[in-house]
């Protein structure tokens, strides 16, 4: 593991029983107990996952909205001081650069979250994008420690180290200047899970500190310590998007059936037009859900097939532990996606029956 960057939390791994795994260049834990306990401890407790892989961006000075907004497809005129966003960012033809997370510190300060396999490439994105709008655009991942701690117990927990009301923070809102366990952080209600839950901010240096003060005070509560197994099987259940699964270079947003977050009323963005063309010609794929009628797990890059013709392919599937079902997500021909319609998935170079169902396979746990 000598090649793989390493967070701030690292050395506590082994001490928890972290099995770790190479992810986009890093070294971090899959599991520790074992996916399924940590799925079900995120989804009726708690669970504390590092998320310091993550990049986090400065954007600083007199046009730093207009740059931002120029950057994201979603829009960021209607933050309020200390909201984040949801939003992609887009390439000119349309196709994602990343989904990110922004939050508006004031008009002239944005705080950007990417995700780890990108940070290099956004950041150049960022910089070769800057034209003659008047900001600073700084890369402050290596200094920045960043965990998750989600589930509805999560509050209980985090409440017992903090020296504000948790309760005050909204959905999709954060606080800075937080004392955690006597250290300055930022905290936001977002995460990754469909479930409650909080963001951690902290210096690199202070991230080890609070991870062990919270899975000690947290034990009685259930909290454990848990990997990007059960991240990814609780992002997938409510339909969450993994950049190079069901969102990439050439899968637009539009595509991954994330519109929602594509204003195209906005004056102006990159990818506008290219967006807006794919929407007016009706888009040729569609990400669908699906749940298996014949045996087999679906995964990643399975095609998917009616009748012996290949129509797309499966962008993540998995045995649901909150279902016990084999569900998964596809991107296939949009003349294909309906409802009800009966497909195929290769697996093991065998034809496994399969039927299109909502994609919203379980419901969100947020609180509002």
């Amino acid at each position: 593991m000598g090649e793989l960057k390493k967070t701030p939390l690292f050395n506590v791994y082994p001490r928890y029983g972290g099995k770790i795994i190479d992810f986009a260049g890093w070294a971090l834990p899959v599991q520790y107990q074992g996916i399924i306990v940590e799925h079900e401890a995120v989804r009726n407790a708690a669970g504390i996952f590092d998320v310091s892989h993550m990049g986090e961006v400065e954007i600083k000075g007199k046009d730093a909205f207009k740059f931002v907004q120029n950057l994201i497809t979603n829009d960021a005129s209607i933050l309020e001081d200390n909201q984040a966003l949801y939003t992609p960012m887009c390439y000119e033809h349309g196709g994602t650069v990343d989904d990110i997370l922004v939050y508006k510190y004031a008009d002239d300060y944005f705080y950007l979250v990417i995700n780890a396999g990108n940070i290099d490439k956004d950041f150049k994105w960022m910089i070769d994008n800057k034209g003659n709008f008047d900001v600073s655009i700084e890369n402050i991942s290596p200094n920045i420690c960043e965990f998750a701690i989600q589930g509805p117990k999560a509050q209980k927990i985090l409440q017992k180290i903090v020296n504000v009301d948790l309760s005050d923070i909204k959905f999709f809102y954060c606080k800075r200047n937080v004392k955690v366990n006597n250290i300055d952080c930022m905290i936001s209600r977002t995460g990754y899970t469909g479930e409650d839950g909080f963001e951690v901010f902290c210096s690199d240096k202070d991230g080890e500190n609070i991870w062990v003060k919270l899975l000690e005070i947290g034990k009685e509560d259930g909290l454990i310590p848990v990997g990007l197994g059960c991240r990814d099987t609780l992002r997938f259940e409510v339909c969450l998007p993994l950049y190079g699964n069901e969102l990439a270079e050439d899968i637009s947003p539009l595509e991954a059936g994330i519109g929602f977050f594509v204003k195209l009323n906005k004056d102006k963005f990159i990818g506008k037009e290219a967006l807006l063309k794919q929407k007016s010609k009706g888009l040729k794929r569609k990400l669908i859900g699906f749940e298996m009628k014949d045996r087999g797990i679906p995964r990643h890059g399975y095609k998917v097939q009616i009748e012996g013709q290949e129509i797309g392919y499966v962008t993540t599937g998995y045995k649901s532990p909150s279902l016990n079902k084999n569900i998964g997500l596809a991107l296939i021909k949009a003349e294909y996606a309906n409802l009800g319609k009966e497909i195929e998935i290769v697996i093991r170079n065998k034809s496994a029956k399969a039927e299109i169902i909502d994609k919203k396979f379980y419901k969100k746990n947020y609180k509002k």
